[in-house]
């Protein structure tokens, strides 16, 4: 009877830290067009797939009110599942519990994942929806976070959706990852808000203009890929992964496409023109030389007097 009781309390806590601070939280979430951690997770993972880890893991806070308020997983959600049957892991900010800021136990288990990741030799995701760092902790929490994200560049894959309004160390840290994604209109990220801005400058501006989708990937060039929507992006990155290497250690997955490779295609003999200052587009070259005219783009909103992004060549992962 005693092992039967820790066993309901184990599910009770974990039923608790799946709904995180509640319903009303969840629904704000919503109203507000984003999907939760959770659901995000849930779309990105092949189904049954995730494995959390340190799921009950708690601040260590106990000032300004804190010791009061100690929600199990710390605002954000970490682990590994599979993703088109390649091992994936993952962070999932939540700004449902304490609007998904980052303290040293939430630090920790985002440190803990990249470490994981670039150990066993597999890309890491992070979705990043938080209001920055929980000043009520003190600085230095995300230093942990870039040192990480550092040691793992050119290990391991690194991807970040902005999935919110972030700023300060929230972008600092994806911005040392391999890809940014992010969600037009209900993303922006900026190193400080437009009311510091004001303040110091006097111009007035919105979080938008200062650091939305648009802003970040035509003028800046932070951003390499726009979604309309989460589902949008999360199904985005999952395309993306399939061109990518599961570790410096690795090549590109190789996918069979049913495209011959000694095929020709007449088209080209009316997109390229004769005249050798004439234009055209050269995108249509590309998808027309192409496994099934498949061409992922990077940046395409950015300079677009060059084109960059991801295809294969019989089979094979081509970068252009």
């Amino acid at each position: 009877m005693t092992m039967k009781r820790e066993v309901e309390k184990l599910q009770r806590m974990e039923e608790q830290a799946r709904l995180g601070e509640g319903k009303k939280a969840i629904d704000k979430q919503h109203a507000a067009e984003k999907l939760t951690a959770r659901e995000r997770i849930d779309l990105l993972f092949d189904p049954g797939t995730f494995v959390e880890m340190n799921m009950f893991a708690q601040h260590q806070c106990h000032d300004f009110g804190m010791e009061s308020r100690r929600p199990l997983g710390d605002a954000v959600i970490t682990g590994y599942g599979k993703i088109e049957r390649r091992t994936v892991f993952v962070y999932a900010q939540d700004f449902t519990v304490l609007g998904g800021t980052v303290g040293h136990i939430h630090a920790a288990k985002i440190c803990s994942i990249i470490d994981l990741a670039t150990k066993t030799g597999a890309p890491v995701v992070g979705l990043v929806d938080t209001a920055g760092a929980r000043i009520q902790e003190g600085t230095g929490t995300y230093g942990y976070i870039f040192a990480e994200n550092v040691m793992a560049s050119g290990v391991v894959p690194q991807i970040s959706a902005i999935m919110g309004n972030c700023a300060g160390g929230g972008v600092y840290s994806p911005a040392l990852t391999d890809f940014i994604f992010m969600v037009e209109g209900t993303a922006q990220m900026f190193i400080t808000g437009p009311g510091v801005i004001k303040e110091v400058t006097g111009e007035e501006i919105t979080m938008e203009e200062l650091g939305g989708a648009k802003t970040q990937s035509q003028v800046s060039g932070n951003c390499d890929v726009v979604a309309k929507n989460d589902e949008e992006c999360l199904k985005s990155i999952k395309k993306l992964l399939s061109f990518l290497p599961q570790s410096f250690r690795d090549k590109p997955p190789v996918v069979p496409t049913g495209d011959d490779p000694n095929r020709c295609d007449e088209r080209l003999l009316d997109i390229v023109p004769d005249n050798p200052r004439g234009v055209f587009d050269m995108k249509k070259v590309i998808t027309a030389v192409v496994d099934n005219g498949d061409f992922y783009e990077i940046k395409a909103r950015f300079a677009r007097n060059i084109i960059t992004g991801f295809a294969r060549l019989d089979h094979f992962g081509l970068t252009c």
